[in-house]
């Protein structure tokens, strides 16, 4: 199942696996019709973001119309016979940061101090309320009073690593997928056979060049194992990068003088689960409610002290945590297999998802050796 949809107006830029071509090719979007525009001058979606001006190019860019927008993004994705989208991404890194809501600080205190038991996460959950509440909600990140509120927490034996990159100076940043990995719109997303517990997360993603400069933005569902993350930090690269646990798409909608980073701080994204078994989760998450602005997570992402010579995907973290039981009282939300994830905004459309085991999943076997020689043999590069 893929729920595709864009807004009409925007400028987009996005691939498409190409039966032709036999490897991706870069597109965008024209009225209904979706336009390939690969060239020498820019073969891949990192070419085109270190451009001065992304959008303008891709507004003058010639190109060819390979199909309707409805019939590629209906396509099988995963049939190598029939054309159809990707992630908008390709040899950028994709990284992520976490815990830069005030709910999902909380949840995540919750899940190492239930060490990834959710039977035990109820009577924690009321427990941290009672102490912290909401009190987190208009903290800025690193101040002097975020500071005292450590101190407080500190007394009451409630201090957790997720609460320190929450409020602390320092946030957290980590390596989401390996380049090439992620899947698009349309694709299943994977759980790793040992989560129990598990859930979505719905994001804005950024586009960041090389230069550290944010040239659009994206949805992404950053797949969360709670179970394997509350039992230890130390895990959250087995939690968060397996086959098919990225999820980014539809496509890059590039700024303009009609969407701007101002229109990314505002966004209201919603969330959709909708299970074979006729249950229906609905959630919410509000990027005016972030605890750290875009430009200081860039900032602290890329920089002197770290350089993405063909820049990156940034996820922004999401205050979505679900708490409503899908089976057992107290024990919140999982996902089962089969769960349709859509979510959606306004200025960047839909993404649409199914869940299933990430051994389940097609293995990713298009990585950059291939990359490479596909574009060589199309005499690109």
């Amino acid at each position: 199942m893929n729920d595709f949809r864009l807004p009409e107006k925007g400028i987009y830029l996005g691939r498409i696996w190409s039966p032709e071509a036999e490897g991706p090719c870069v597109v965008t979007i024209r009225g209904e019709e979706v336009f390939d525009i690969t060239s020498r001058d820019a073969p891949t979606v990192r070419d085109i973001c270190e451009l001065d001006d992304p959008a303008a190019f891709v507004r003058s860019a010639a190109g060819r119309a390979v199909g309707h927008l409805e019939a590629i993004a209906g396509n099988k994705v995963g049939d190598l016979n029939r054309s159809h989208f990707l992630a908008p991404c390709d040899l950028q890194a994709v990284k992520a940061c976490g815990v830069t809501f005030a709910s999902s600080m909380v949840e995540r205190v919750i899940e190492e101090k239930a060490a990834g038991d959710p039977a035990r996460a109820q009577d924690i959950r009321a427990r941290v309320g009672e102490a912290i509440g909401g009190s987190l909600r208009n903290i800025k990140a690193g101040s002097d009073e975020a500071a005292r509120v450590k101190a407080a927490l500190i007394a009451e034996g409630l201090w957790s690593q997720y609460l320190e990159v929450g409020i602390g100076p320092d946030a957290e940043v980590f390596s989401k997928a390996q380049v090439l990995s992620s899947v698009g719109p349309g694709a299943e997303v994977g759980l790793h056979p040992i989560s129990r517990w598990n859930n979505p997360e719905p994001e804005i993603v950024l586009a960041v060049s090389s230069r550290g400069e944010i040239i659009g933005a994206t949805l992404g569902n950053d797949v969360n194992l709670r179970d394997v993350e509350g039992r230890s930090a130390l895990l959250l690269g087995k939690a968060k990068d397996n086959n098919a646990s990225c999820s980014i798409g539809p496509m890059i909608r590039l700024f303009d003088d009609g969407f701007s980073l101002a229109d990314v701080r505002s966004a209201e994204l919603d969330l959709t689960v909708n299970g074979e078994d006729g249950f229906v989760l609905n959630g919410h998450s509000s990027m005016r409610e972030i605890s750290r602005d875009p430009l200081d997570l860039v900032s602290q992402t890329i920089g002197r002290h770290h350089q993405y010579p063909d820049g990156l995907m940034l996820f922004l973290g999401t205050l979505f945590a679900p708490t409503q039981d899908r089976d057992v009282p107290g024990e919140g939300f999982t996902h089962k297999f089969g769960d349709v994830v859509t979510i959606s905004t306004r200025d960047l459309g839909s993404l649409t998802n199914t869940v299933r085991l990430s051994t389940d999943c097609p293995e990713w076997t298009f990585g950059l050796a291939a990359f490479m020689r596909n574009l060589a043999r199309r005499r690109l590069i």
